[in-house]
């Protein structure tokens, strides 16, 4: 990976994109959509395999690593997704996000934190005016199995409580039966929902089975009015994947080319060390280019995650290790 660039300042514009003929007309759903996804070229399943483990060979020197660790530790979506969550745990998991680690003076804040709808509102509290963001999950996460009327009324719980970030999950029921238009219709009914709030469509790329598979779901995402597409909710194996955070990269790559608006990517589950944010970089950089290099068009779903960017920054830092004893664990 190059020497760290300034970041883009520009993150998904919600101003509806002027489109080329052929993505208006797939724009319009139903015939025009199924037949613009299937048109679409397949994917060379060996080749991006192969460029995907060639990438993450690449080794990164000690000065540019500590710089690849402060960006991945602003590029993370704190998350808390469990049955057992509590305000309480969602005011912890704030102080860590705000000050990841109060040892070191200078650690970055992350980029957000991610709760539960009915827990939103104690998120927005506990972070006050950090400048951090909300995003919660919605639409009958995990599954994405429910009426379109109570996925609404999700969506609409989060945004009122103050998320400014949704990160809905489609059916992959439907989109598997070909149903595109249903999975396309919705996403459209939450993108309004979310009203100024960003929209990250989770596609749960293992369950959709081939990378041809995961091309359309994102090309299907971007043209409903995705500002993310998202690899996958975390509660499902395998959850992400380099080869098939590639095929997002390429989607928003090729999105930019052909109508000039940027959208962004988040891998989530699975990323758990250093060694791996940083191979997720490197593929960020190269894939999709160094705009991309931002939280505002790049995330990192995780939860373990943190902990252990956070011992690397201080062996980085202190020139030693520091073993998981000296760093907060999430409660």
């Amino acid at each position: 990976m190059a020497d760290s660039p300034s970041p883009s300042r520009a993150g998904p514009q919600h101003v509806p994109a002027r489109l080329p003929p052929d993505l208006a007309d797939a724009a319009r759903g139903g015939a025009t959509l199924e037949r613009f996804l299937h048109g679409l070229a397949g994917v060379d399943r060996v080749g991006l395999e192969q460029r995907a483990a060639s990438l993450a060979t690449r080794s990164v020197k000690k000065d540019a690593k500590l710089r690849a660790v402060d960006a991945a530790i602003g590029m993370i979506d704190l998350t808390t997704l469990e049955g057992a969550d509590t305000a309480g745990k969602v005011r912890a998991l704030a102080a860590k996000a705000r000050n990841p680690d109060q040892q070191h003076a200078g650690t970055p804040p992350v980029a957000a934190l991610c709760v539960y709808p009915d827990l939103v509102a104690d998120a927005v509290t506990a972070l006050g005016d950090s400048g951090i963001g909300v995003a919660s999950v919605a639409t009958a996460f995990p599954s994405g199995r429910s009426t379109l009327r109570a996925k609404l009324a999700e969506v609409e719980l989060a945004v009122d409580s103050g998320a400014g970030e949704v990160d809905m999950v489609i059916d992959r029921a439907a989109f598997l039966s070909g149903r595109y238009a249903q999975v396309f219709d919705e996403i459209k009914e939450v993108r309004a929902a979310c009203g100024g709030a960003h929209l990250k469509v989770i596609l749960e790329t293992g369950e959709l089975g081939t990378y041809d598979n995961v091309r359309r779901a994102s090309w299907l995402a971007l043209l409903a009015g995705a500002d993310f597409v998202k690899t996958s909710t975390g509660k499902v194996s395998p959850a992400a994947t380099l080869p098939v955070t590639h095929v997002l990269l390429q989607a928003v790559r090729d999105w930019r080319e052909r109508t000039g608006q940027l959208r962004g990517v988040k891998p989530a589950g699975g990323i758990r060390t250093t060694k791996d944010a940083i191979r997720y970089l490197v593929a960020v950089h190269e894939v999709a280019g160094p705009e991309w290099l931002s939280p505002l068009l790049f995330r990192f779903g995780a939860s373990g995650l943190l902990n252990d960017l956070l011992m690397q920054r201080r062996t980085q830092l202190d020139g030693h290790y520091s073993g998981p004893d000296y760093v907060a664990v999430d409660l």
